[in-house]
């Protein structure tokens, strides 16, 4: 694995756990959003990782948003902002449709891009104590890194325009009732949450693994007759392998199935 200055990489059991650590909100600049896509292709590519599971380090934060400075700095750059706003689509979106389930354990602060990160994610698992929210207006922009699209998608349009257009923060509970996050459970047990729920979803095969992920991500961005025709062709991708044939077995037989990935 790669060695950065302000990401941690730790692999076990086939969970990969990625830390962002850029004291002392882990907020997102050039340098830590560089680290963290170099970080993702790797275990992206990395056979021995099944699952991952993206954190912050430290205890205030998940990650409390862009840099300022650096947006100040890119707002007197022509051109910066879109830049800026296509750099972070690109990331965002290469661990959306990832085949590999990415999970976001958040701890305390989950603002801006770090909010924006989390929805990239398949699952989140939120503490009691942590505060989510797109507070850009407040700063006179606007969410730039999928949060004006993902948002809705999380929690319905009304909702997500009242949270954009207010800047407020919403705690955890609410967070959960209003279906942003999975789970909310205690300060100090999100990460070994986030990795049971890693471990457990990679026992399964990766086979149908990555073809659900590919048919609700892809099936999310286009209209139901089309998400049924990738669906359709995701399904019928299991014909013939060896694991589709195990599980059938295995459960016939009552017993444990023992995937291959093939």
């Amino acid at each position: 694995m790669g060695e950065w200055q302000y990401i941690r990489t730790e692999i076990e059991d086939g969970v990969a756990t990625l830390t962002i650590d850029h004291p002392p909100v882990n907020s997102f600049n050039t340098e830590v959003m560089d680290e963290l896509s170099e970080a993702v292709d790797e275990l992206l590519a990395d056979d021995g990782v099944r699952a991952i599971v993206i954190t912050g380090g430290g205890t205030n934060a998940f990650v409390a948003g862009a840099d300022i400075p650096e947006i100040k700095k890119l707002l007197g750059q022509e051109g910066g902002l879109k830049m800026a706003a296509e750099a972070g689509h690109a990331l965002f979106t290469k661990i959306e449709r990832a085949t590999k389930p990415v999970i976001a354990a958040i701890d305390g602060f989950c603002l801006g891009g770090g909010l924006e990160l989390a929805m990239a994610c398949h699952m989140r698992i939120c503490s009691d104590r942590s505060r989510l929210g797109q507070p850009e207006i407040n700063l006179g922009i606007i969410p730039g890194w999928g949060g004006t699209q993902r948002l809705q998608r999380h929690i319905g349009r009304g909702k997500a325009i009242e949270l954009i257009l207010t800047g407020d923060m919403i705690r955890a509970q609410e967070a959960y009732s209003i279906g942003l996050v999975n789970k909310v459970v205690p300060a100090g047990a999100v990460v070994k949450e986030a990795r049971g729920l890693a471990r457990k979803i990679a026992s399964k095969s990766r086979l149908p693994t990555a073809a659900a992920l590919r048919a609700i991500v892809a099936g999310a961005e286009v209209p139901v007759e089309e998400g049924l025709k990738i669906e359709t062709e995701e399904f019928a991708s299991l014909q013939g392998t060896g694991d589709a044939m195990e599980g059938i077995n295995a459960f016939l037989e009552k017993r444990q199935a023992d995937f291959k990935d093939r």
